[in-house]
Formats: structure tokens, C-alpha cells, sequence
């Protein structure tokens, strides 16, 4: 099994951070165990940065552009397909999933690795765009972050960012058509191309009877039309079936609830993951409920999700969350992923890739994971609640200050992975997180709040995104730990000084 290299700079490790979930969720769903899945998503890791390296040093000749590639997060699931099938070839087969196998076999698959016209319409789209735009629009569509949080991590305006989007989904839309007019299709497909360009333009728009039955029939087509409906909210399954290939569906839910657990209630961020209308004004993309084409194309990808979806021994769709005999969530990395703390101070943001000058603001991003703490004393009453504390509030007797909800994510033989949930009684300005681990437990990495730790005494202080907290509110944050024993539990909780009981 593959090392997993480590980062060689600030942009590096926040790379990794940022990547590593991605890669093991998708690698979960491959393999057959939790083990295989840990071991699928190292070797694919280190094969996939490899790549990313290589492709950074290289430049096209006489010019000094960056030759074409995929976003850093479809790179390393390309990774992850790519050695699942070396896996099969080379007689480990029996640790992937059943389906994939099947899969691997068929001349669904050959589409990603054969010549480049016959590729998927999404991908092809996608390596044409700029390395930039490729990346907003893939985590702002696949990976479903909200766009405050998209343009933090690529350094944008927050203000311009949506519009920026339009503007990149509309280059995308345009290189997916030329593709689609490039790829090798019959009398009647390339019939409909101009028709078919037409009537995606507008939501509005009327599509013919012909039409209709065309793409209910031809998935060639229907994926075109996922890729040229902006409006119809087919992008994220396009990019997805497209770049991935197999599991493209289920990657994308697991991927949207990983996101809504992350951020939570309370969060800035999750503006508009509840509603219709975000914080950003854009309006979430629905599935068109009415119209010939949208049911023609709906009624393709659904049978198109078919060969896409994993299934179980019975045949029917497995579930997108793993259940508990495939060792917990997938997000739970795997032990010897290198901390973030081995990147040198004063670099990029971690959670923050190297944006290009142009479009680099001078606000800073806030870290997704934190480099290994420093051991550091425990100033908890720090931070200021803007409601006035009231009388035996966190003492015996009183009511308490917070609710917390712990909760271990996963855990394997020399470490753990936990989620930490408080709830605040008081509108908070800024807040500190102190609990206790068992002896010999050390945080390696935290994400959404910064540690400190002396001893068994830790230390969680807001990120600086996350400082506000309304009263009745949440703030979440989760670590990495290290462990000697069987014992995983935090205890003795407290915010900003004040005495916490468990919800």
C-alpha cells in the first residue's frame, strides 16, 4: 500500500485537507469494507498528487500555460476509478465493490479511457475551462458548498462570486456544445444538435414532440442536455456522471450532506441551504417539474443513474450513508494521513487554494483544519457574550450556559475522528470550546475552530468566520485525535468558562 506523500508547502497542505475527505467518500463507495476503502483512497491519493504535481510543473512549450487538466477534487476521484480498475486487473478485485467490478467490464467504462472525442460530454467541458473556473464551478456545483464559502477558499470577491458562476456556467455550457457538435454521433443525433442548443437556452422555452422521445432514448443526448440546461438543476449529476463515471450519483449526496453537516445550523455559511432563496441571491436550482424536454432528459439520466448507482447483493440501490458494518462515515480518514502542521507557517490559508493574482481579493479565508496544535494554557473565559449572563448560569443548580453533543465519527486502531455540536443559551461575539480528553489522546487536526492543548486539556477558539453565534444557536467544529486506548470520550465542557451539560 502506498505512503501518502507529504505536502510540500502552505498550498499543498491545505490541499490535502481539502481533498482527503473527498477521496475517501468516493473510495467508500468502490470498495467492499472499510479497510479496502482506506487503503483504495491512500494509493489513489498519492497516484492523484503525483499527477497534480507533475501536471503544475509542466507548461505547454512557447507559451508557458499550464497544460489542461482537471480540477484538483475530479483529479483525485479520476484517481480513485483509475486504481480501482489497476485493482481489478492486477487480482484485488475481491475488495471492490460487486457492481463496480461489473462495471469496470463494460463499455461504459471504456468511455473514460478511450479516444477523447467519445468521452463524456461534462468532462471534456470541463478540462476546456480555465483552471479557476473549473474549480468554482466544481465545488459550487458537485461539491455544494455555499458561495461565501467557495470564495473564501479560491480567494473571490463574495460579492461578485455569483455572478462570476453565471458567467463561468454560461463558458461551460457553450464548451460542452461545441463538444457535443464534435462528437461522433449519427444522422438523427446531429439533427437535433441545433434544436437542441435552442431550446435549453431559456426555461421558457417550448420543446418539440420529436424532441422529447429523442432524448428519453438516446443518452448521448440527454447528458448534452444536462449539460447545456443551466437552469434545470442537471449540472451537478452531469459533472458528476461525467467525471466520475460510476457511484457519480451517490458521491453527490453523500457529498451535499457532508456539507450540511459541516456547516449546521448557526453557521454564516449555511444562508440559503434551507431555503430558496440564498444569502447570495441565488436562487436554489430546482428539477424542472413540467415540460416535455425536462421529462425526456430526466427519464434518460434516471436510466442513465442506473449503471452510475452502486448496488447491493439484492439489487437494489445502496444506501449513500454507510452503514455501521462498513466502519462509519465515509468521511473518517484513514490514520497515517500527514497533519496539515508540516506545512510551513506564514503560507497560503489551509482550506484555501493558490488563487490566480486576478482574482485573489485581500481578504483572508479562514482554515478548513488547523495545524497541529501548539501546547498552549487554557484561557477559556475569554470571548464576550452580547447577552448579560444570567444569575447560576453553568453552576450547580442553575441553568447551563450550553448544550454540547458529542459524537465519534469513526475510530481505528491508533486514533478517532469527533463532531462537537454546542448550543448557546447567550448571542455570542466570540467563543472558546474547552473539554477534556482521556490521557494520552493528542488533537492532530480540527476543522471549523483553532486548538490548543496542554495535556488533557483542550482548547477550541472560533476560526474567526464562525466568531457570532445567535442566542439559541450552534457552532460545530470536529477533530483528529491520536489514542492509546479504547477510551474516546470528552468530557468536562465548557464555553467561554461557563459549565456545559450534555443535550
Amino acid at each position: 500500500m502506498s505512503d501518502l506523500p507529504s505536502p510540500q508547502d502552505a498550498t499543498e497542505a491545505a490541499l490535502f485537507s481539502e481533498c482527503w475527505d473527498a477521496v475517501l467518500s468516493y473510495a467508500d463507495l468502490c470498495t467492499a469494507g472499510s479497510t479496502a476503502a482506506a487503503e483504495l483512497a491512500r494509493e489513489a491519493f498519492a497516484q492523484g498528487i503525483r499527477e497534480l504535481r507533475a501536471a503544475e510543473s509542466a507548461s505547454v512549450r512557447g507559451t508557458g500555460r499550464r497544460s489542461s487538466r482537471l480540477p484538483r477534487i475530479p483529479l483525485l476521484l479520476t484517481a480513485v476509478r483509475t486504481t480501482a480498475a489497476a485493482w481489478e486487473r492486477d487480482g484485488q478485485g475481491h475488495k471492490l465493490d460487486p457492481d463496480l467490478r461489473l462495471w469496470l467490464h463494460s463499455d461504459e467504462a471504456a468511455r473514460y479511457t478511450g479516444p477523447p472525442l467519445e468521452r463524456p460530454v461534462a468532462l471534456r467541458g470541463l478540462r476546456d475551462l480555465q483552471q479557476a473556473d473549473a474549480e468554482l464551478l466544481w465545488l459550487a456545483e458537485a461539491e455544494a458548498l455555499p458561495l461565501p464559502l467557495v470564495a473564501r477558499r479560491l480567494g473571490l470577491d463574495p460579492a461578485a462570486t455569483a455572478d462570476e458562476l453565471d458567467q463561468v456556467g454560461r463558458l461551460f455550457r457553450d464548451r460542452c456544445h461545441r463538444n457535443h457538435i464534435d462528437s461522433p454521433m449519427d444522422a438523427e443525433c446531429r439533427s437535433y444538435a441545433r434544436l437542441l442548443d435552442a431550446v435549453t437556452r431559456s426555461p421558457a422555452a417550448e420543446t418539440p414532440e420529436d424532441l422529447s422521445r429523442h432524448l428519453a432514448t438516446c443518452r448521448q443526448c440527454a447528458e448534452a442536455a444536462a449539460c447545456l440546461r443551466l437552469h434545470g438543476g442537471t449540472l451537478p449529476g452531469a459533472l458528476a456522471g461525467g467525471v466520475i463515471g460510476w457511484g457519480g450519483l451517490a458521491y453527490l449526496e453523500r457529498r451535499r450532506r457532508a456539507a450540511e453537516a459541516r456547516l449546521g445550523a448557526g453557521h454564516p455559511d449555511r444562508a440559503g441551504l434551507d431555503g430558496d432563496d440564498p444569502a447570495d441571491g441565488r436562487p436554489r436550482a430546482r428539477v424542472t417539474r413540467h415540460g416535455p424536454m425536462a421529462a425526456a432528459v430526466l427519464v434518460s439520466l434516471l436510466a442513465l443513474a442506473v449503471s452510475l448507482m452502486p448496488f447491493g447483493e439484492s439489487g437494489e440501490p445502496a444506501t449513500v450513508v454507510p452503514d455501521t458494518d462498513r466502519g462509519g462515515p465515509a468521511a473518517a480518514p484513514a490514520p497515517s494521513l500527514p497533519p496539515v502542521g508540516t506545512a510551513p507557517s506564514g503560507g497560503a490559508t489551509p482550506g484555501s487554494p493558490e488563487p490566480s493574482a486576478a482574482r485573489r481579493t485581500p481578504s483572508s479565508a479562514p482554515p478548513s483544519r488547523t495545524p497541529d496544535p501548539i501546547p498552549e494554557p487554557d484561557p477559556e473565559p475569554q470571548g464576550t457574550a452580547s447577552a448579560t449572563a444570567e444569575p447560576g448560569a453553568g453552576v450547580s443548580g442553575g441553568r447551563p450556559a450550553c448544550l454540547v453533543d458529542y459524537g465519534v465519527v469513526n475510530q481505528w486502531p491508533d486514533g478517532f475522528q469527533a463532531d462537537v455540536t454546542v448550543t448557546t443559551r447567550h448571542a455570542l461575539d466570540s467563543w472558546r470550546v474547552g473539554f477534556t480528553l482521556p490521557d494520552g489522546r493528542r488533537i492532530t487536526q480540527m476543522w471549523d475552530a483553532t486548538a490548543h492543548q496542554d495535556g488533557t486539556r483542550v482548547t477550541a477558539a472560533a476560526a474567526g468566520y464562525n466568531a457570532r453565534v445567535a442566542a439559541g444557536g450552534r457552532l460545530v467544529f470536529g477533530f483528529i485525535a491520536t489514542r492509546q486506548g479504547t477510551d474516546v470520550q470528552a468530557s468536562d465542557f465548557t464555553l467561554n468558562g461557563r459549565t456545559c451539560e450534555a443535550a
